[in-house]
């Protein structure tokens, strides 16, 4: 048997980490964050527990990356929804809304998030992450922000501010609440993005995450 090509090593990592990460944000959601064992979390994904520590180094990392993963494609899928738009104002609305749709529809993973962001490391500097920053980024530039570099961190702020809020144990802010003030802060009206009662059918899309992880093979490049 001939040794597989570099591209081919390439494509087997790249889907081998796309497993694990969709496994984590699963493992979390379903048992929570210490009861998700790294070799659960491998089982789950049919990968060997090695194979995790050659691509994180810890538990906290691998859950942190997966979720930044879960959030920067459903803020990709939200603003790239029909009817598409470059209104730069409803492109905000939609990212708030698939922020707090994902407090809504995720909170044991999300609590988990937030509370992860408070653990010593902090931010992960990962591919997941960064993709993230940059989608966010380029929504504040689109709103017309005329200093991303000092406006875009004031909208990071503001979500997980608005995320603690929503998942305080013992006392959460109802999420329309913080939507509505969220809105007022940039000037968007109440039926941008997604309001909450048009969201119906949040719950059934919320249990299916496999569209966020591209575990399948790429498309050859011509």
């Amino acid at each position: 048997m001939s040794p597989r090509s570099a591209s081919v090593n390439e494509e087997l990592r790249r889907r081998s980490r796309e497993r694990l990460l969709q496994a984590a944000v699963e493992m979390v959601d379903e048992h929570g964050f210490e009861a998700a064992t790294l070799s659960d979390i491998a089982d789950r994904a049919g990968s060997a527990r090695g194979l995790v520590s050659y691509y994180f180094p810890g538990k906290r990392q691998l859950v942190q990356s997966a979720v930044h993963r879960l959030m920067h494609r459903t803020l990709e899928e939200a603003l790239e929804r029909e009817p598409h738009t470059e209104d730069g104002r409803e492109r905000l609305a939609r990212a708030i809304d698939a922020i707090l749709g994902l407090t809504r529809d995720h909170p044991v993973l999300m609590r988990q998030h937030m509370a992860g962001l408070l653990q010593a490391e902090g931010f992960v500097q990962c591919p997941e992450q960064q993709r993230l920053g940059e989608l966010l980024g380029d929504t504040v530039a689109r709103y017309g922000s005329e200093d991303v570099p000092a406006d875009y961190p004031k909208l990071r702020a503001l979500l997980m501010g608005a995320v603690y809020a929503a998942l305080m144990p013992g006392a959460p802010m109802p999420l329309p609440v913080l939507r509505a003030e969220l809105f007022q802060r940039y000037g968007l009206d109440w039926s941008m993005g997604v309001p909450p009662e048009s969201a119906t059918d949040s719950g059934a899309r919320a249990q299916d995450l496999s569209r966020f992880f591209a575990t399948e093979a790429r498309p050859e490049q011509g």
